[in-house]
Parts: C-alpha cells; sequence; structure tokens
C-alpha cells in the first residue's frame, strides 16, 4: 500500500524538482541552468560528500532538460550494486545505443558513485562515453574523483560539491518544517546543523525522526535522536583523557558507541573538530599538532576495518599520556 503523503520520505518529498528551487552550490548550479537552457552538455562528473545534492542536481537537471518525458530519456544506476564489467556491457551500452525521445539529441545516464567501479569496468565504460557521445551524455557522480581513471576524467566537465553551508541547510529545514507545520525551537535547529556536519540529507532525516514523535522539536528532542556524538560529550570525554582520568573518558566512549548508538568514524571527526580549540594551556599546541596526525592514522585504519572501541580507548589512551597529568 502506497504511504501517505504526510508518510512520506521528506529527503524525497521536498527534493528540488528543478535547477531553479536548488539551495547551496552557486558555483555549480547556474552552470547547469545554462546546459539546460542551451540544450547542450559535455559529459558530466559530480564529486564531492554525501548529502551534498549531487543526485539532486542530476535529476533536477534532467527535468529542466526534458520536461514531462525526462523519465523516457533518464536512466540512473548505482555502480555499488553493480561495479563489473558486465554492466557496462550489457545495461549502460544497451541503453546509450538507443536513441532519444523528444526534441533533444541525447539521454543522460546518472551512474552514482561511480568511483566504486573496478578497473576493468572504468575502461570499458570510457569507451562506451567515446563511441555514444552523440545519442548519451553520461553524469558520473563519486565521491572520490581520485578513484576515476584519468581517461574518463579528462572526458568530462568536472563539478565539485562542497558540504552546503549552515544558511543553507537552516533554509530548507524551515521551509520543510513550516509546509508539514511542525514547530521547530532555534535552539533545535542549531542542534540539527552541529550534527549534519554540512549533509542535507542527513539533516532533513533528523528532523524528520525528530518531528515524528514530537510536534514541537527542540534541542533536547533533537539530542535523544541524533545518531553522532553531542558536541558536550565528546568535549566531556576529551576532558576526562586531558586531565589523566582515562577510565571516565573511556566508559563516556563506551556510552556514546553503546547507548547513543554513534559510529566511530562518526566520533573521531567529532574529536578532529573539537581538538584544535582546546586551550593551549591545557593542552600545548605541538601535542595538538602530533594528535591530529595520530588522527589521521586512526581514520585510515577504521577505513580498513579495524575495530572502532579499541581504535578510540587507544587514542583517549594517548590524549592522557600526552596531557598535562602526566607531564
Amino acid at each position: 500500500m502506497a504511504a501517505r503523503a504526510s508518510e512520506a520520505v521528506w529527503v524525497e518529498k521536498y527534493r528540488p524538482t528543478s535547477l531553479e528551487e536548488m539551495v547551496g552550490q552557486e558555483q555549480i548550479v547556474p552552470l547547469l541552468r545554462s546546459y539546460a537552457a542551451q540544450r547542450s552538455l559535455p559529459h558530466l562528473m559530480f564529486a564531492g560528500p554525501p548529502g551534498t545534492g549531487k543526485t539532486t542536481a542530476a535529476l533536477a537537471l534532467a527535468r529542466d532538460l526534458f520536461g514531462p518525458s525526462w523519465r523516457q530519456n533518464f536512466l540512473e544506476l548505482n555502480a555499488s550494486d553493480e561495479r563489473g564489467i558486465d554492466t557496462v556491457r550489457g545495461t549502460i551500452k544497451q541503453y546509450a545505443r538507443t536513441a532519444p525521445i523528444g526534441e533533444v539529441s541525447f539521454k543522460l545516464l546518472f551512474l552514482d558513485e561511480a568511483d566504486n567501479l573496478t578497473a576493468e569496468a572504468q575502461a570499458s565504460l570510457r569507451r562506451l562515453m567515446e563511441r555514444y557521445s552523440g545519442s548519451c551524455r553520461f553524469i558520473l557522480s563519486c565521491n572520490y574523483s581520485s578513484r576515476v581513471i584519468d581517461p574518463i576524467q579528462s572526458r568530462c566537465a568536472v563539478f565539485r560539491f562542497r558540504a552546503y553551508s549552515t544558511g543553507a541547510i537552516r533554509t530548507q529545514l524551515e521551509r520543510i518544517a513550516g509546509a508539514e507545520g511542525k514547530q521547530v525551537d532555534p535552539e533545535a535547529y542549531e542542534a540539527i546543523l552541529a550534527a549534519a556536519d554540512g549533509d542535507m540529507r542527513r539533516a532533513i532525516n533528523l528532523l524528520q525522526l525528530t518531528a515524528t514523535h514530537a510536534a514541537h522539536v527542540t534541542a533536547q528532542t533533537i539530542q535523544e535522536h541524533a545518531s553522532t556524538p553531542l558536541r558536550r560529550e565528546v568535549e566531556g570525554m576529551l576532558a576526562a583523557a586531558v586531565a589523566g582520568r582515562f577510565r571516565d573518558a573511556r566508559t563516556q566512549l563506551y556510552a556514546l558507541l553503546v547507548e547513543r548508538g554513534a559510529a566511530g568514524d562518526e566520533i573521531l571527526r567529532a574529536i578532529h573538530s573539537y581538538l584544535p580549540e582546546i586551550d593551549d594551556r591545557t593542552l600545548p599546541a605541538r601535542e595538538k599538532v602530533r594528535l591530529i596526525e595520530y588522527l589521521g592514522e586512526l581514520d585510515f585504519r577504521l577505513a580498513q576495518g579495524a575495530s572502532d572501541r579499541i581504535q578510540l580507548e587507544a587514542l583517549l589512551a594517548h590524549i592522557a599520556a600526552v596531557g598535562p597529568a602526566a607531564r
């Protein structure tokens, strides 16, 4: 049974349907608008962090280009699900070689997470981009453009999406809250912005999650539902570690991991953002530099599948060993 409008996922319900409706990415959207107006564009590559509008921009561009027939001229694939050469030689080739419908002389193929394609699949994709450029334009979306081979990058106009500004996210959140008839405190918006860290999708999902349980959204209700560690909790944990109270810091770490359900990389990012703000009298600048370098090592280890708990506990032990209490 289809969900009622009030039960719809807000990220999709309020996704801009035109480039004119997009907020943020001021350096990118005007260029995409000019492509749509001229009905001409090269292959495109959208690179940037998750939740920065890459998919939204591709969908809005397709709507502006093709109008009502955009679905017949737009194909979206996710390279994480189908990352092998068979997908490139099969699904993508079959779509790229067929003629477009309507007045525009080409179709669009949007390949999300293209940096997950195997090297062999990327090489095959490069040949298809050359062969069928007359009938199909490719839009490749990726988090890390460095993982896409140079021959593909050289055939694309590369757009680098940045994390959304707090102003852009808040504007969208206020519009959604008004449309849904939800009362949101100013402090609640600040809590959402802190948890979202420039990710529009995360911010909207957090607002919907909280508003589902309470008509009046406060900072406290946001804190209860946010999966990311709160600033004050990270501050307290680091303060205990710097003071040499390793057991207290470890207890707070376990609370974040178990009770709050925060992921290790989220806690690491929160520590990274707060660490430089610690007073130099409490933690000398030289030690901060060393700790930030150590954070880089931990980030790599977590990306390789190391234990969140062990790595973060090791970090707290390292901070306790260099703090004032150890000197």
